[in-house]
């Protein structure tokens, strides 16, 4: 793995390749970040920017959410899939805003991932972009990339999160994260664009997988030494 000031110069260098990467999920409180990254759960940012304009007319606050049925919800968020689970959580998230928290979105992590259907990457998310605590979401992007490039080294995501926390100073988890999701999204794909990636050179994956097969693949097939007998068929 990758030492800590490794870790900073790569992060610095994906920036300059992702200036301005930010959440691409549309919002304007705390409250609908939180709606919308629930929402972002096996779907796309692209699907819930669809949906929310609609949800967040009728429900505009925690109060107007926990008194929506699940008949209705399920109906306005269908296409984001797992529409049922998903009802549940939200119509339940917003009942413990209003019971717990007097409808606010709390600023800690311990109380939003009290909530339903919130984990530590939504809590990170919320906190992060919407209420100026530092926070640094580990989704499937972040999880690939950072292993790839090697800063960061497990397959959980709580470990994952510790270890780029320990690398990167508290203001710049949210950036490291948007970071890092943009580059999984555009450039380091389950089947990555290494051509395209300005870190290509120190990334271990490139080095071991893609690099060694196209070196492998590029040598001349080896010719056969001396000549080639041929068989006299029987007869």
């Amino acid at each position: 793995m990758k030492t800590f000031r490794e870790t900073r110069a790569l992060l610095d260098t994906l920036e300059t390749q992702h200036p301005g990467a930010d959440t691409e999920l549309h919002y304007t409180t705390a409250f609908q970040l939180l709606v919308a990254t629930i929402l972002s759960a096996q779907s796309t940012d692209a699907r819930v920017n669809m949906v929310t304009p609609a949800l967040f007319k009728r429900y505009r606050d925690a109060r107007a959410l926990s008194k929506a049925t699940t008949a209705a919800l399920e109906r306005q968020i269908h296409s984001t899939g797992f529409f049922r689970a998903k009802s549940k959580a939200l119509i339940g998230m917003a009942q413990a805003l209003v019971k717990d928290h007097a409808g606010a979105v709390p600023a800690s992590m311990e109380a939003l991932i009290e909530l339903p259907g919130v984990g530590r990457k939504t809590a990170n998310v919320v906190l992060g972009h919407a209420l100026g605590v530092p926070g640094l979401p580990v989704d499937r992007h972040v999880l690939r990339v950072a292993n790839r490039i090697g800063i960061a080294e497990s397959d959980d995501p709580v470990v994952v999160e510790q270890q780029l926390c320990d690398a990167v100073p508290a203001e710049r988890w949210t950036r490291t994260s948007d970071t890092l999701i943009l580059h999984g999204r555009r450039i380091c794909r389950p089947k990555p664009l290494c051509d395209q990636c300005d870190v290509r050179d120190d990334c271990g994956f490139y080095r071991t997988s893609v690099a060694r097969v196209r070196v492998r693949r590029a040598k001349p097939a080896r010719q056969a030494s001396g000549p080639t007998r041929l068989r006299t068929p029987r007869r």
